[in-house]
């Protein structure tokens, strides 16, 4: 899998109603398995409608020759492949020359409009969130896509749902396959108390099982103790952060994921624990357990979900250790 270094929710499956004539539809919106029939379709010339995971429809006469997105995760599985991105999201970690040579349009909250202009890419891959900006983009002529990543299995969707849209279906059933074997490795011994926070200069929040990182903890081993905390209104994969519920769960370990800043996150958050004495007495704290997981293979990571469950397997491991 290419090492490209790269939080985003739901994928709705694929399937294949044809119609009569020679223009055969395939309408996109059922099983997963059934992506072969997608490619069929469009390799033998019928169009495709593709819903996306907004339930909007969109007619595909042929492959798309040009794509673009403000998501890694999907930039990930778009070059995986083999389709042709031209333009991508900016991140700030490393990456490779064949990621470094894409043109960058911005992030889904901060995007290029200038640029996503110019590229005039037949279709822009973005999250919901985005749809405050759709009207300026559609007007360019680049048709929108909404696409959501909150899980294990919707990565998983997404690959084949892809797959078949970039008539490579063969390559997205392997893509799918590595992570099923990565998921089928299980853990060793038994699941470890863990926390996993969202942080961002002067914000923090639980990750919530229904979130990608709750699913990938749980995958790699570990037990969320926020797992029944109440969804915040804005983010319904996330809870506040309750001490009293925390010190009472006590967890071993404490995962900090931030998109930007990392040092600072952990700074700001080693601080709010020193200012709440009862924070002290978890064994995360007193055994040096608060982990920062890097970008690079938790910010959307797309295929790069085998890296991140090996990593986070990783962490468990050294936090179990550490409490012997």
């Amino acid at each position: 899998m290419k090492n490209f270094k790269f939080l985003l929710v739901g994928a709705l499956a694929l399937s294949l109603a044809a119609c009569g004539g020679e223009s055969k539809t395939a309408d996109v919106n059922a099983s997963v398995d059934q992506v072969d029939m997608e490619q069929q379709t469009l390799e033998t010339g019928g169009a495709l409608t593709f819903i996306d995971d907004l339930e909007n429809k969109h007619e595909f006469k042929a492959t798309p020759g040009s794509v673009a997105t403000l998501n890694p995760g999907m930039m990930d599985i778009l070059l995986e492949l083999g389709a042709n991105v031209t333009g991508r999201p900016t991140i700030t970690s490393d990456r490779g020359a064949e990621v470094e040579a894409i043109q960058e349009i911005g992030n889904p909250h901060e995007p290029s409009f200038e640029q996503i202009a110019a590229l005039n890419a037949e279709i822009l891959i973005v999250p919901p969130s985005f749809q405050q900006f759709a009207t300026t983009v559609e007007a360019t002529g680049t048709k929108i896509v909404y696409s959501n990543m909150n899980s294990v299995d919707d990565i998983k969707k997404t690959i084949k749902k892809y797959g078949a849209l970039f008539n490579n279906t063969a390559t997205a059933e392997k893509l799918v396959a590595q992570i099923d074997e990565k998921i089928a490795e299980g853990t060793t011994g038994s699941t470890l108390d863990a926390l996993i926070v969202y942080g961002a200069p002067g914000t923090y929040l639980a990750a919530l099982d229904n979130s990608l990182y709750g699913d990938i903890l749980n995958k790699a081993g570990g037990k969320n103790i926020a797992a029944d905390l109440p969804a915040t209104d804005k983010y319904p994969t996330y809870a506040n952060l309750s001490v009293e519920k925390i010190v009472e769960r006590n967890p071993k370990v404490i995962m900090l994921i931030t998109h930007a800043k990392p040092a600072a996150v952990k700074e700001g958050f080693e601080k709010q624990l020193k200012e709440n004495a009862a924070w002290k007495n978890l064994d995360a704290v007193k055994n040096d357990q608060i982990i920062i997981l890097p970008a690079e293979l938790f910010d959307n990571p797309g295929t790069q979900v085998v890296e991140a469950i090996d990593y986070m397997r990783g962490v468990l491991k050294t936090a179990k250790e550490a409490v012997k």
